[in-house]
C-alpha cells in the first residue's frame, strides 16, 4: 500500500491550496483517511480525517477553513485549504488506517500507512 501526496507549494496569506493523496493497492476497509502536518521544529499534529466521507473531523485550528473530501473511485483524498495563514506552514502528510479507532482518530498511532509529505509554505 502506498500513499502519494501532492499539491504543496508556496502561497501568500489568504490564498487557497488543494492537496491530494492518491492511494495505490488494496482498499482500506475502515475507510479512514486523514491529514496531519508537521510545522518546522514542531511535532506532527492532526489536521483532518474522513470516514467514507460520511463523517469528517477537523482540528480546531483549521475548522471553517479546511475541507477534507475523497473520491473513492479514484482512491484519492483531498484537503482544500482556504484562507491560509503563516502558521499553516508545514509538511503535510496523508495517512490511512486499517481500523477505525473512534475518539482516537486524531492520534498518529491510529494510522498504519503514511505518504511522503508535501510542503506548504504560507508567506506573510
Amino acid at each position: 500500500v502506498q500513499l502519494q501526496a501532492s499539491g504543496g507549494g508556496l502561497v501568500q496569506t489568504g490564498d487557497s491550496l488543494r492537496l491530494s493523496c492518491a492511494a495505490s493497492g488494496r482498499t482500506f476497509i475502515s475507510g479512514v483517511m486523514g491529514w496531519f502536518r508537521q510545522p518546522p521544529g514542531k511535532e506532527r499534529e492532526f489536521v483532518a480525517a474522513t470516514i467514507w466521507s460520511s463523517n469528517t473531523y477537523y482540528a480546531d485550528s483549521v475548522k471553517g477553513r479546511f475541507t477534507i473530501s475523497r473520491d473513492n473511485a479514484k482512491k484519492t483524498v483531498y484537503l482544500q485549504m482556504n484562507s491560509l495563514k503563516p502558521e499553516d506552514t508545514a509538511v503535510y502528510y496523508c495517512a490511512a488506517a486499517d481500523h477505525y479507532t473512534g475518539d482516537k482518530i486524531a492520534t498518529i498511532s491510529s494510522y498504519d500507512y503514511w505518504g511522503q509529505g508535501t510542503l506548504v509554505t504560507v508567506s506573510s
